[in-house]
């Protein structure tokens, strides 16, 4: 079986057994705590008579504010390759360079590991009762393989994803946050620059975060005189 099969194979082995309770959030960060249940891979080593155990990863998904970006500023965004950035040049030459989408980024915090005693379904079952008892809404459970637990986790990922995207449109339009400016810029954009701003001058983000943001929109001409004033009064 070559590596893309074996992708294909836990994907297609993955199993959401409890999703949360909460879609990404729109406004603010979300974490997710994950319970990533996998039978060991030394179970079919085993005799019929063995104890059966499961294999326990926990850890948490931390989803940053999803993002209004366009096609042009994906462009100016480092860290992608070539096609990469043909594929964007793609969508800008089909939908437009100001074309707005949903830019979600994330970061796994792994947990602890543990062995539990019992078949999956059963130390399934013992989790759910604890996360119910206890009320966690942004918690999940996932069934996955062993050997690819993390290609069990990203679906699980893109999932949560696929499932909150209408939602966060929705937000964002009712806050009057999708609309695109005469230069491309989205109004979402615009709120976090100001944002950017505020921070810069209270000394909570580096200078070159806010510089950097300003080319990717090509905006640093504009706010160049901001900028300078701002940065002078961090000195």
């Amino acid at each position: 079986m070559n590596e893309q099969e074996r992708i294909h194979l836990a994907i297609a082995h993955t199993q959401v057994i409890r999703p949360p309770e909460q879609l990404l959030a729109t406004f603010g960060q979300t974490n997710i705590h994950y319970y990533l249940l996998t039978e060991p891979v030394y179970s079919e080593l085993q005799g019929p008579t063995a104890t059966p155990e499961t294999v326990l990863r926990e850890g948490r998904v931390l989803a940053e504010q999803p993002k209004l970006v366009t096609p042009m500023y994906m462009q100016r965004l480092e860290g992608f390759g070539q096609e990469a950035r043909r594929y964007f040049d793609m969508v800008a030459s089909h939908l437009g360079p100001n074309a707005p989408g949903l830019l979600y980024t994330y970061k796994n915090e792994p947990g602890n590991l543990s062995i539990l005693s019992g078949n999956l379904p059963s130390v399934a079952e013992r989790i759910n009762a604890d996360i119910t008892s206890r009320g966690e809404k942004k918690a999940a459970i996932i069934r996955g393989l062993d050997e690819l637990w993390d290609v069990s986790l990203l679906r699980f990922i893109y999932q949560l994803t696929e499932n909150s995207v209408s939602q966060n449109v929705y937000e964002l339009k009712a806050h009057g946050l999708l609309g695109i400016d005469h230069r491309g810029v989205p109004t979402e954009a615009r709120v976090k620059i100001e944002e950017m701003f505020i921070q810069l001058q209270a000394g909570d983000i580096s200078p070159s975060v806010v510089k950097a943001e300003l080319d990717r929109w090509n905006l640093f001409e504009e706010y160049q005189d901001r900028f300078f004033a701002a940065l002078r009064k961090t000195l």
